[in-house]
């Protein structure tokens, strides 16, 4: 790779970095390429992108980025996964790294904010940002066909007891 490429490399992952939610640095080294193309599928399935990287040139592209403070973990065989969503990169490395003990997660960061493995593998608990709109907005429908069934109870109720009293009137 020459000088060029290597600008041009540090340059695109720079602005990648910039618009990322989240990065997880995760040491790969014995996984095959079958297995790393295996990751790389669960990764572009999820909106995550995975890539596997020159530790110097990745630690010239956090440079004045909010990811600034995870340049240390960069050494040894390390890639690096980013999405938009601040859960889906530590989520499929995490569900990955159970499968297969050949990925070690090394740590992350959010915008500002340093994570360790386990704050890696505890934000990979958290639903995704999708999971989240669904659940907000289960939640504000759930009044109003609650308050729908409320005001239909009761003229179903009047419908019942007039119904039984004409039954009544006719047996009469």
């Amino acid at each position: 790779m020459d000088r060029n490429q290597k600008s041009e490399l540090v340059a695109s992952l720079h602005d990648k970095f910039l618009s990322a939610g989240v990065i997880a640095v995760v040491h790969n080294n014995g996984l095959t390429v079958a297995e790393i193309t295996a990751l790389r599928r669960k990764a572009r399935a999820a909106g995550v992108s995975f890539k596997v990287t020159k530790n110097r040139l990745t630690r010239l592209a956090l440079r004045e980025t909010k990811f600034e403070g995870i340049g240390n973990l960069f050494t040894g065989p390390t890639a690096v996964a980013y999405s938009a969503d601040p859960v889906a990169a530590a989520k499929v490395v995490s569900d990955f790294a159970k499968t297969n003990e050949k990925l070690v997660i090394l740590g992350g960061s959010l915008p500002n904010s340093v994570l360790n493995a386990d704050g890696v593998k505890a934000l990979a608990t958290l639903p995704s940002l999708d999971e989240l709109r669904g659940k907000l907005l289960g939640m504000i429908q759930t009044p109003a066909t609650r308050i729908a069934g409320i005001l239909q109870a009761p003229g179903g109720q009047i419908a019942r007891v007039l119904s039984s009293y004409a039954k009544k009137d006719e047996a009469a």
